[in-house]
């Protein structure tokens, strides 16, 4: 509901004090519960579960190279 609603308010904090009284929670939890769910939806904007690990991966190993003089990977 909060996802669905958050646009007729000028943030998600307000949408979320606004909801979450019709739910007979406090505006905690059910932001607690916010970002329970939008982290249960997975990665948005097109990225796939597996290339965030993928970009730390490519991370250490830059930094890896870097910390022993090596320019390229």
């Amino acid at each position: 509901m909060v996802f669905e609603h958050q646009g007729e308010y000028d943030s998600q904090w307000a949408a979320i004090g606004s909801i979450a009284g019709k739910f007979g929670c406090t505006p905690e939890t059910l932001r607690n519960w916010v970002r329970q769910a939008k982290g249960n939806l997975g990665p948005q904007d097109g990225q796939t579960r597996e290339e965030p690990e993928r970009v730390k991966a490519l991370a250490r190993s830059w930094a890896r190279s870097e910390s022993r003089g090596i320019s390229d990977v």
